[in-house]
């Protein structure tokens, strides 16, 4: 692939991956077309890109892009990252995640087809693995526990669906514990590193969850992104491929690089003791590794924690009416 010349598009380019996804391909020289509707991404994480002739922006939703438009003329990737994240929320309206990614996936997909794009590449989700075996392998059974899992992982049978009846060039990665710059700061409750970064600008203790032995397989960004383009540009179809770092790190951790004061919280239903990616595959088929340690990776996130000033804090009495329905969901009764 002669990427001076090649046209990418990332759904979800303006969002936490997406737009480092469009950070790496504009470097590599690849003409970008952005399609997000701003509702979990920023204009502002493509504003080091303003005026670039080589980068297209579409406020658009992902459902309601047409085949043989315009925007897709041309294409020979998709990035495919839109789509709605958190567990809570998932819970509480499960319809939208399923019209989102799933039927967004499917829009997106037919579009694909359409435009006879040399590689589409699915953003996976390693929940659909559920309380899982660790390390764990592609090949390890499927067992969503939520909404959001059961959505991503239809998404991604959608995807490898579309390859095998219409031969579209799939390939797709099941993300672990992503984390970096410009992760998102929505209202819902959510992943980690966005409620102890606001704690941490606020003065305010860390809400751990249990005791904080909990491990998750934390891998930087810019090694997702990498991973990514990798999965692109390799001859390999209908492929799927765990991508994390292997090595996971305790919440413990975490809190100890981060520095402050600790509160704990109730220990929730439905959530692994230890994420841990098997990444033998990816390693053996694509030539991929993590390149940035976490240490390295948590003093990234530090050095711009401004960002996370606007977001939501946190506390114990919120994150508890915020979890109710997660509780409520998953709890086990014991009859």
């Amino acid at each position: 692939m002669n990427s001076a010349s090649a046209i990418a598009i990332v759904t979800g380019g303006a969002g936490f991956i997406g737009s480092h996804m469009v950070d790496l391909l504009l470097s590599r020289g690849f003409h970008v077309r952005v399609i997000d509707n701003l509702v979990g991404g920023r204009e502002a994480n493509l504003a080091q890109h303003a005026g670039n002739p080589c980068l297209a922006f579409e406020r658009s939703d992902i459902r309601g892009c047409r085949p043989g438009s315009a925007l897709f003329s041309g294409v020979d990737t998709i990035f495919h990252f839109a789509g709605i994240g958190d567990i809570v929320p998932s819970i509480e309206n499960p319809a939208a995640y399923m019209s989102t990614n799933v039927q967004g996936t499917v829009q997106m997909l037919e579009c694909a087809r359409h435009a006879s794009v040399r590689k589409f590449v699915y953003a996976a989700s390693s929940s659909c693995y559920g309380l899982a075996e660790t390390p764990t392998r592609e090949d390890h059974p499927i067992a969503p526990q939520y909404p959001y899992a059961l959505s991503k992982f239809q998404g991604e049978q959608a995807a490898f669906h579309w390859h095998q009846v219409y031969r579209l060039p799939v390939n797709a990665l099941r993300i672990f514990n992503a984390f970096g710059t410009r992760s998102r700061t929505s209202g819902a409750y959510g992943a980690v590193f966005g409620v102890f970064l606001r704690q941490k600008l606020a003065g305010t203790p860390f809400t751990v969850v249990g005791d904080g032995t909990q491990t998750r397989d934390f891998l930087y960004v810019t090694d997702v992104v990498e991973a990514f383009l990798r999965a692109a540009e390799t001859d390999k179809v209908g492929e799927v491929w765990n991508l994390g770092a292997g090595a996971p790190q305790s919440v413990n951790r975490l809190v100890e690089l981060l520095g402050g004061p600790v509160v704990h919280l109730p220990k929730r239903p439905g959530e692994p003791d230890c994420t841990w990616a098997d990444i033998s595959k990816i390693r053996r088929d694509l030539g991929w590794q993590p390149g940035t340690s976490f240490d390295v990776g948590v003093q990234h996130l530090l050095a711009d924690i401004g960002y996370w000033r606007d977001a939501p804090l946190w506390e114990p009495e919120s994150i508890a009416k915020a979890t109710e329905a997660w509780f409520k969901a998953l709890t086990v009764s014991k009859v």
